[in-house]
């Protein structure tokens, strides 16, 4: 058994696959029409037939309880491993990208956090 998808609840499908593709640099796998919404996945460029991340329309009550609680609480929904955290930090700084912390040493790892604009922190780290 291995994990092949995981989701993350957006508020709007159209903004995050902007913010996913151009910023944080994935490829969109799919975007298949399903009712209202798509079944919209973006991949790693460097392992693009392993994981895929569902950019998942939080259009259900408790999706929209479940992300305002994440957030309004600080917590990421989705950590991100990255090879230069520090380099990661300046290229999306430089991209208008809102950071609730810069990278921090945290035991083995470094980590920073910051806004998807889809309503959700995401952490990123570097081990």
């Amino acid at each position: 058994m291995q994990i092949k998808m995981t989701s993350v609840f957006v508020d709007d499908q159209a903004k995050a696959l902007k913010f996913y593709t151009e910023v944080l640099e994935f490829i969109k796998k799919f975007e298949v029409p399903v009712g209202e919404f798509l079944w919209l996945t973006v991949v790693s460029p460097e392992a693009p037939d392993e994981i895929e991340l569902v950019l998942e329309p939080n259009n259900h009550p408790a999706a929209k309880a479940y992300q305002a609680a994440l957030k309004t609480d600080g917590i990421p929904c989705l950590s991100l491993a990255v090879k230069d955290i520090d380099a990661e930090y300046k290229r999306m700084q430089g991209l208008g990208v809102e950071f609730r912390s810069p990278p921090t040493d945290m035991g083995p790892t470094r980590a920073a956090i910051f806004d998807d604009t889809c309503g959700n922190w995401i952490q990123m780290y570097q081990s």
